[in-house]
């Protein structure tokens, strides 16, 4: 098994969760979605050709170990800022970002407002064009009252709130059992927990998509989803490919959203072909 070093990466708000995987001159930084955390990349990671690469994945603020502070902002743009101020912490230059759901709509935000930062994107089941906030967010806070008093008791804290939304995020109930379930939801036991897993979801919002000029993003491109994705459909996939110059759209067989949980080797060989190109000069880093 790969050496995996944990960081504390010092942001404006506090700090990141940071886990690093592999010294090469490439750069792929790995941003989970809503209701994960960098553990969701635990099988992707060690699989890259980490003679080549440097896997970084962030836990993003307020997610995971990542801190909370009272005052911060949780939105997709400031998400977005603190994942620059990351890099610049640790001293990337530039690197391939790669995004889960809330993870994707963080990594085109800060693609399309710092392209000097981003030589590679790839989007995993993103939000469709001009939003930030998913059909997931939306269909999870229609369920919050009716889960709110269970998901405040017990050990399992928000288990029995994030639990439909896990579930109908892989494609095979056997994806997601219920230890992993309670392992997504550790971050957020008890009311206090709760609480905060909901101020996050409350605060994506479409105004940070609905300004981006996607057409003048630079970056290699790559939108994919999972064929049995319940939430990103083909065309919306599609859409977000055509707003984006050359971008291309990719399915992966027999999986959902969670596309790291259900075909970890497929994603990580792909990941790497994509980091890895042909041709171009490796990213460089900071100082």
């Amino acid at each position: 098994m790969p050496r995996v070093d944990h960081l504390r990466v010092p942001v404006t708000p506090g700090a990141l969760h940071a886990e690093r995987y592999g010294f090469g001159d490439r750069a792929l930084v790995l941003l989970h979605g809503f209701g994960t955390s960098s553990f969701l990349w635990r099988r992707v990671a060690p699989a890259l050709p980490l003679g080549r690469v440097t896997a970084w994945a962030l836990d993003l603020l307020g997610h995971g170990e990542s801190d909370r502070p009272a005052e911060a902002a949780y939105g997709v743009a400031a998400q977005a800022q603190c994942v620059e101020q990351a890099m610049t912490a640790l001293r990337i230059g530039q690197a391939t970002l790669v995004g889960v759901d809330l993870g994707a709509a963080v990594a085109l935000r800060l693609a399309a407002t710092r392209p000097a930062r981003i030589h590679g994107l790839v989007l995993i089941g993103p939000p469709p064009v001009g939003r930030a906030r998913g059909a997931d967010l939306t269909e999870l806070g229609r369920a919050a009252a009716s889960h709110l008093f269970e998901a405040t008791q017990g050990m399992l804290g928000a288990a029995a709130w994030l639990a439909p939304l896990l579930s109908r995020s892989v494609a095979t109930a056997e994806a997601m059992p219920a230890r992993l379930v309670a392992r997504y939801a550790a971050p957020f036991v008890g009311a206090a927990g709760v609480q905060h897993l909901q101020g996050l979801a409350a605060a994506v919002s479409d105004a940070d998509a609905e300004d981006l000029d996607l057409a003048r993003l630079t970056a290699r491109t790559l939108v994919l989803r999972g064929e049995h994705d319940a939430w990103c459909s083909s065309a919306d996939a599609s859409r977000l490919a055509a707003a984006i110059r050359d971008a291309e759209v990719r399915m992966v067989p027999g999986a959902g959203r969670l596309v790291p949980e259900e075909a970890p080797e497929a994603l990580a060989a792909l990941l790497a072909d994509w980091a890895l190109p042909a041709h171009g000069a490796p990213a460089g880093r900071i100082g």
